[in-house]
């Protein structure tokens, strides 16, 4: 049975009277009237600025926000310099699915660029389109990631799992693989829509980072654009990942399933081609409560100890259970331990049925690992700028693209 369209029909008259259009820039959104209207009259700006000849198109894919969203772009729509196609997506909840509807039209409208930017940002600039949208249409990339400058504990997940995990396995170090804002060829949108994901957590938060594998593994031209500082709506790591994480992570697993044949060949990591001057600009500051996620992490060494004992090596689990009785103040989770880790976790997700468990509590049972692992890198880092933090990141992608032997050990047992 065919899927049928997250554009509503009322929706897609509108965009048929647009017609066809040469770039499409989509926003996701829900709940974010704070935000909102500063993004599309930036992105407004940003279109007429730097492709003035281009024909624009403004899509707009909410949740079903029920703040004052709708409301907002009712009233910036008919001020801006391009036109707003605003509409309540359909299909399963989440950003997956909000971009699926951007991605269809894009294709119906033969776009060659699209530029995709996340609803709360605050920092966004017209300059972000150009960055974003002009690798597309002039020098010929698919794919083009962002490059930050966020502060050190702002995006853990990206720092110590999705990053490295991702160049140690395909062997493109893509900084930001979940970083939320990218700009995409019309050919890759299509590619996207062409897969039969969106059933999966690929709708929800697992969108970027298939994004990013699909580009990377075949053969997309890959780049990246310095963007300057992301300001945005930021939580305490500690205080709850929500479903982000076990979405991000089930769906770096399931992609690991897909793709084995291209990872296993794969050693080492090159760089892309990078876009935009660099930016010596100050973050705003993400504040940690390091306490709190030890104690998740103890917690989880009791909740999930049989679990652990049977997705980790012998060694692993020992070294992990030892971990939960130091002291905080002395509390350490080694960088090779931590890879070893996620690598035990990947290659049971891929041998769950011989180990009866389900894949789900397998996801599960990693969150307070990586809380541990996070509590670490935030005490190791107390005192490092940014440019030291950026190191201590580098050197732990360095030792996931080491450790990958003990993961195809462990893939195969």
């Amino acid at each position: 049975m065919a899927l049928a369209s997250a554009i509503p029909e009322d929706a897609w008259l509108r965009l048929r009277q647009v017609g066809r259009v040469d770039l499409v820039v989509g926003i996701p959104s829900f709940n974010n009237d704070a935000t909102i209207g500063h993004v599309i009259r930036t992105v407004a700006a940003g279109m007429a600025k730097y492709f003035p000849d281009a024909k624009p198109l403004i899509v707009h894919s909410d949740g079903g926000s029920t703040d004052g969203t709708p409301q907002v772009i009712a009233e910036i729509s008919p001020l801006v310099q391009a036109p707003v196609v605003s509409f309540v997506y359909q299909g399963i909840p989440g950003k997956g699915t909000a971009l699926r509807a951007v991605f269809e039209a894009a294709e119906r409208l033969s776009a060659q660029a699209c530029v995709l930017l996340d609803a709360d940002l605050r920092s966004v600039s017209p300059e972000w389109i150009d960055l974003l949208a002009g690798p597309i249409v002039r020098e010929g990339c698919d794919y083009v990631a962002p490059m930050y400058v966020r502060h050190k504990y702002d995006g853990t997940i990206t720092n110590n799992l999705a990053y490295p995990l991702t160049r140690a396995l395909y062997g493109v170090a893509v900084r930001q693989p979940i970083g939320g804002d990218f700009g995409i060829s019309g050919e890759l949108a299509s590619e996207y829509l062409s897969r039969d994901v969106w059933q999966t957590d690929v709708a929800r938060f697992g969108i970027d980072i298939f994004m990013t594998t699909v580009a990377i593994v075949e053969g997309f031209t890959i780049g990246q654009s310095r963007l300057g500082a992301k300001i945005h709506d930021v939580k305490d790591p500690a205080a709850t990942l929500g479903p982000m994480f076990v979405q991000v992570l089930g769906t770096l697993f399931a992609l690991m399933e897909t793709y084995q044949a291209v990872w296993r060949r794969v050693k080492g990591s090159k760089p892309t081609t990078l876009f935009g001057e660099k930016r010596e600009i100050m973050a705003e500051t993400v504040s940690v409560t390091v306490s709190a996620m030890i104690d998740r992490f103890r917690a989880g060494a009791q909740t999930f100890a049989d679990t652990w004992s049977r997705t980790l090596s012998r060694g692993n689990y020992e070294k992990v259970m030892g971990l939960a009785g130091q002291s905080g103040d002395r509390f350490d989770f080694p960088t090779d331990l931590w890879a070893r880790v996620v690598f035990d976790f990947a290659a049971a997700y891929h041998n769950a049925d011989r180990l009866a468990i389900e894949r789900s509590a397998i996801v599960g049972a990693l969150t307070p690992l990586y809380y541990g692992r996070t509590a670490r890198v935030v005490i190791e880092s107390a005192e490092m700028d940014e440019a030291q933090f950026e190191r201590l990141v580098e050197n732990q992608a360095g030792i996931f693209e080491k450790e990958k032997s003990y993961l195809l050990k462990r893939w195969q047992a």
